[in-house]
């Protein structure tokens, strides 16, 4: 990932024109044995105020031959990078479109192998304000007494954990790459962000229009000639569908499991106001034949679903894509999940029925308090029984950072708990619930410690220090 060291002397050196030419020269002359690369909208879901009221959610746009140099400073990815992540937001530093590195842009960590497993409030918080602290110190300063600020800095890190996102690629070019690159370091990036002609999907189209002239456009009457999210989808994935030569794919990332609310579908503007019958009845009351039109455009839009058909994206433990699971599937991963927890329950010495009643791990995360180990990957340190436990997050520490292993057993149990529900099942891949099943065998496996993990023996107590805790 690129190091955003001193990002705001970068924004006053600009390239000379000569110095502009040579470099998307060179872009282009490396990019020819470079593997395929390719333009990504990033669907994602609403939440919180816009899911309940509006449901439009938000878009941005994925390059993975394009890098920052500094969140406003793009150039090509050297190898082994994953590219950057391009969207406009309201009120960034006066900046209309920031860069964020894939991994960061979804999760708030700088590599994959820190992605937590299961994410509260609270450990999304910290691990959005240690990126800011980090690397967006300039865009996002600390409040005078040293405190984390207020703004939508936050809706550009870690957006996995507020939504699910669907993804549609499209080949580029490194020709093309090279020259949005020279565009947009090139151009003012001054806030210019207004919700009906110049939002976050007036942003993204313009950035595929670039590659591809004219592929997306606002829809007159469906969104009421406001460009949106998912009118923007829809078009890409018709314009990849009718270029066979063109390389695309559709995929879900899903929604890290945890106690935070899940999104809501994505809707139009049409949708949004025809979803209430107050509105659509009497419209057809009282102009029949401009309700009715309303109507067929309405369930013409309705019947874009992103997520037909969408395989699975499972960053944190690797970058295959998987079909969703099945009826069947889920079914019997639940048998095998009940089988695993029957024999955890007869090592914590607690009776089925009590351990109903007693307390879930997301009330123990709740008390627990979020830091970072020597690795800089996630763990949460707490009281057991009046003595310090801690538990690795992540799949990467889960198993040698956590302290007993019954508390790491839990975390596991309460992340499939939440991908087996039926409604989630669409969104969580075979091979990824697999995996998660084979790690909560093999903590289980691990021997108890001599600390008893009961549900009553968990305080809310401040931890001892940690490594990179703030």
């Amino acid at each position: 990932m690129p190091v955003f060291t001193n990002p705001l002397p970068a924004l006053t050196r600009g390239p000379s024109r000569l110095g502009r030419l040579c470099a998307i020269l060179f872009f282009c002359l490396c990019g020819i044995s470079r593997a395929h690369a390719g333009a990504t909208l990033f669907l994602e879901e609403p939440y919180s105020y816009d899911g309940t009221f509006a449901g439009t959610g938000h878009v941005a746009v994925y390059l993975s031959n394009v890098c920052a140099e500094s969140p406003v400073i793009l150039r090509r990815c050297a190898e082994g990078e994953s590219g950057v992540v391009l969207s406009r937001y309201d009120g960034i530093a006066g900046y209309d479109w920031i860069a964020v590195p894939l991994i960061p842009y979804l999760y708030a960590v700088d590599r994959p192998e820190a992605i937590p497993l299961f994410a509260d409030p609270k450990l999304v918080s910290f691990l959005r304000d240690q990126y800011r602290r980090d690397y967006l110190e300039a865009l996002a300063p600390d409040r005078p007494d040293g405190g984390t600020p207020e703004g939508n800095w936050h809706q550009m890190i870690g957006s996995s954990y507020d939504r699910t996102i669907y993804g549609f690629e499209i080949e580029t070019s490194p020709e093309q790459d090279a020259l949005l690159i020279d565009k947009l370091n090139r151009q003012p990036n001054r806030q210019r962000y207004n919700f009906v002609e110049r939002n976050c999907a007036d942003f993204v189209r313009e950035v595929v229009d670039f590659y591809y002239p004219h592929a997306l456009h606002r829809s007159l009457i469906g969104d009421l000639g406001v460009t949106t999210p998912k009118q923007s989808a829809k078009m890409l994935a018709r314009y990849g569908h009718h270029h066979s030569e063109l390389q695309s794919s559709d995929y879900l990332i899903p929604q890290v499991p945890g106690t935070i609310r899940r999104s809501k579908p994505i809707r139009g503007v049409l949708e949004s106001v025809m979803a209430a019958k107050k509105y659509m009845v009497p419209l057809v009351v009282l102009n029949p034949y401009l309700g009715g039109g309303l109507l067929v455009e309405y369930f013409g839009h309705r019947r874009f679903d992103p997520a037909r058909n969408a395989l699975i994206s499972s960053l944190d433990s690797g970058r295959e894509l998987d079909a969703p699971m099945t009826r069947d599937d889920r079914l019997r991963y639940q048998s095998r999940m009940d089988e695993l927890s029957q024999s955890r329950s007869a090592i914590d010495g607690v009776k089925e029925g009590e351990n109903k009643e007693a307390k879930t791990w997301e009330r123990m995360q709740a008390s627990a308090q979020p830091g970072l180990d020597v690795f800089r990957q996630p763990i949460l340190q707490m009281r057991v029984s009046g003595q310090s436990a801690q538990v690795g997050l992540s799949r990467a520490n889960i198993l040698s950072g956590s302290e007993p292993p019954e508390l790491a057993a839990r975390l596991m149990e309460a992340r499939l708990r939440q991908e087996l529900r039926p409604a989630m099942a669409r969104k969580a891949s075979r091979s990824g619930v697999e995996k998660d099943l084979a790690l909560y065998q093999q903590l289980l496996s691990l021997q108890p410690r001599e600390v008893a993990v009961t549900p009553a023996s968990i305080n809310a107590t401040r931890p001892h220090a940690v490594a990179g805790l703030q």
